[in-house]
């Protein structure tokens, strides 16, 4: 119905495929694509061609425009509907994501506490005159000194966020 309207507006208003397509920068073989059905312009396309046409969208699509208060409504209702539950099912995901990435952080944090304290410090008993092993156990140091002391903070706002996103019922 496009194809058919838009090439025969076109020619009404004494237009060859080269013409409109330099009106719309567009090369003929587009045009002529769009005017066999092969292919269908965006919607951005589709005003420029009524703007060079002169000629409403509407008319290029064939369509009727009809009036109906009534249907509009109902339509823009049902399509709010929509959007709404949809909007509902994103917030549910991204709660239920971020609750099991805290989850998970619990879990990692408890682990490596495990660990560090299954270790028991081993670093202290290490040869440092050796290069590697002086970075490695300076390294390492650092890392269970900063984890000390911000793990149980972190766990703590961890567990929080876990109640917090927890599903109400």
């Amino acid at each position: 119905m496009l194809s058919e309207n838009m090439k025969a507006i076109r020619k009404s208003k004494g237009l060859s495929q080269e013409e409109l397509a330099i009106k719309l920068n567009v090369v003929r073989q587009t045009l002529s694509k769009w005017e066999r059905g092969l292919s269908v312009p965006d919607s951005d396309m589709l005003i420029c061609i009524s703007e060079a046409l002169e000629t409403p969208v509407s008319t290029l699509l064939g369509e009727t425009v009809i009036e109906s208060k009534v249907d509009d409504l109902k339509a823009i209702s049902e399509k709010l509907e929509i959007i709404n539950l949809q909007l509902a099912q994103r917030k549910t995901m991204i709660r239920k994501t971020f609750h099991w990435l805290l989850i998970s952080l619990c879990v990692v944090i408890v682990t490596i506490s495990a660990v560090l304290i299954a270790l028991n410090s081993p670093y202290l008993g290490w040869n440092y005159s050796d290069p590697e092993t002086a970075v490695f156990g300076a390294a390492f140091h650092t890392f269970e000194w900063v984890f000390v002391r911000l793990a149980p903070i972190i766990l703590i706002m961890a567990i929080v966020g876990i109640f917090l996103t927890r599903k109400k019922v």
